[in-house]
């Protein structure tokens, strides 16, 4: 598995390192690690990461946090505008950033933030206003709000199976008894080893990975009434309730940002 250097940041005496890069629909990063932990920013387009413990979609004006060591795979769906923001190992622990990925909320100040630390050289001074911002950077990073835009996948082979098949085709017409089946499980084996494997349950996990398969399509320019209906929802106001609720606002009007 490569190791992805930060060249000609990673030995950079510096706990924070901010980098703009733009990327075409479609480009893609196989697993791979980096020795600092990431805050992928998306300015435009949307992200999605995955591990081998799940899968995370990030939306425009939201962040992903791929902790340092971690082996994850990256795809832009559209054209992406990513601000990364590189966190010494160290760093990272003394803030108290998650040993796990995680999707952000990224507060009007934080874009500022990043937005200025890009124009930084990357041995900006650590005294003064540069130190100072690179600081509070940092700070307001690990102050963002998680949000839920990740579907666990589980470690037990049967329910990996039947969960990768749902990803491919997701619907929240998938109901319990139809993933049990799928996974060669009684319903009740199936509800009690899927919160085990998980920490959810099922039908939380099926609106969260529909929730994913939105963002992604949205992103792309899709209808709001066809991704909502093709995923099963009851209508669309039905699905913009459940998107308003992960991400603070309509789809329609998100997506028009």
């Amino acid at each position: 598995m490569p190791e992805i250097a930060l060249d000609p940041h990673e030995n950079i005496p510096r706990d924070v390192v901010v980098t703009a890069q733009t990327y075409v629909d479609g480009e893609r990063f196989p697993s791979h690690r980096h020795r600092r932990g990431q805050f992928a920013y998306a300015a435009s387009g949307v992200i999605t990461v995955e591990t081998n413990e799940g899968n995370w979609a990030v939306p425009p004006l939201r962040a992903i946090w791929v902790p340092a060591g971690l082996a994850h795979a990256m795809q832009m769906r559209g054209p992406v505008t990513m601000l990364n923001t590189y966190i010494r190992p160290q760093a990272a622990r003394r803030v108290g950033l998650p040993e796990h990925c995680e999707v952000f909320g990224v507060s009007p100040l934080l874009r500022q933030l990043l937005e200025q630390a890009v124009d930084l050289p990357a041995r900006y001074r650590t005294e003064g206003r540069e130190g100072h911002l690179m600081g509070l950077l940092l700070h307001e990073i690990a102050d963002m709000p998680a949000l839920s835009l990740n579907a666990p996948l589980p470690g037990e082979p049967r329910l990996a199976r039947a969960c990768g098949e749902f990803l491919a085709k997701p619907s929240l017409e998938i109901g319990v008894d139809e993933m049990a089946a799928s996974a060669g499980m009684s319903r009740r084996t199936f509800t009690r080893q899927f919160r085990l494997h998980t920490g959810i349950s099922y039908l939380e996990w099926r609106q969260q990975a529909c929730l994913l398969a939105a963002v992604v399509r949205l992103g792309r320019g899709e209808p709001v009434t066809r991704v909502a209906m093709e995923l099963g929802y009851s209508s669309p106001s039905a699905f913009s309730t459940a998107f308003k609720a992960a991400l603070g606002e309509a789809p329609s009007r998100y997506f028009a940002q």
